[in-house]
């Protein structure tokens, strides 16, 4: 079905090389791959943003605060990462399937916060995970030779205030939330790990992975 990798704490560059050198392997016909993991301060944008585009706080002043600003190929636009948000970043083969592969991204989310009792959904306008009307979890995804790079965020002991910094997901009417913030306390990271593991083999034990590579596709 999939390897697990639990990659601690990783520089986001770092594990971009490590998501390649894992998405070259799957590519050639090799098992796919979860890479789990945590960024230290990162701000990412997408493929539609430049470098400033959804930032709030000048460049200089991230530069100072030790956060780097950094250019993906993923759909999406700004979003930030760091310690206490859970990354998942899925090396699956996806092909033409890439709605369907987004909405599991989102159920299995969901699947996490439903072991917390926290109830939360979808939204049909955008990828991503709410709680009410709060995100928590963030989804951006690239598609090279038809197998998926990067992923999802979902903020478990986030600092929100972080968020302060951007535009969360060029959306200017969002609020960021997390799950210590809704359940008043923090969560072990080894746990919530190991439920979105979890969640990721029950949302798809029976997905038919991609039979055909022929095809070139990308988000």
């Amino acid at each position: 079905m999939f390897i697990t990798k639990d990659l601690g704490v990783m520089p986001y560059q770092q594990a971009y090389a490590l998501q390649l050198e894992t998405h070259a392997r799957v590519v050639a016909g090799a098992t796919p791959a979860l890479l789990l993991l945590e960024h230290p301060r990162v701000i990412t944008h997408g493929r539609k943003d430049t470098e400033t585009t959804n930032l709030v706080t000048p460049l200089e002043v991230l530069a100072k605060l030790g956060i780097d600003v950094i250019s993906t190929e993923r759909g999406g636009t700004a979003t930030y990462h760091g310690l206490g948000q859970l990354v998942a970043y899925p090396i699956f083969p996806v092909g033409r399937k890439v709605r369907d592969f987004l909405r599991r991204l989102e159920q299995v989310q969901i699947r996490l916060l439903e072991q917390y009792g926290v109830l939360a959904q979808g939204n049909p306008g955008y990828a991503g995970v709410y709680v009410e009307s709060d995100k928590i979890g963030s989804i951006g995804v690239a598609i090279r030779q038809n197998v998926a790079l990067h992923g999802l965020a979902l903020n478990i002991n986030t600092n929100l205030a972080d968020f302060d910094l951007i535009i969360p997901c060029g959306l200017t009417d969002t609020r960021m939330t997390s799950l210590e913030k809704i359940l008043g306390h923090s969560i072990p990271m080894p746990e919530a790990k190991a439920h979105l593991e979890r969640a990721f083999r029950l949302e798809f034990a029976e997905y038919k992975w991609l039979e055909e590579r022929a095809v070139s596709y990308e988000l």
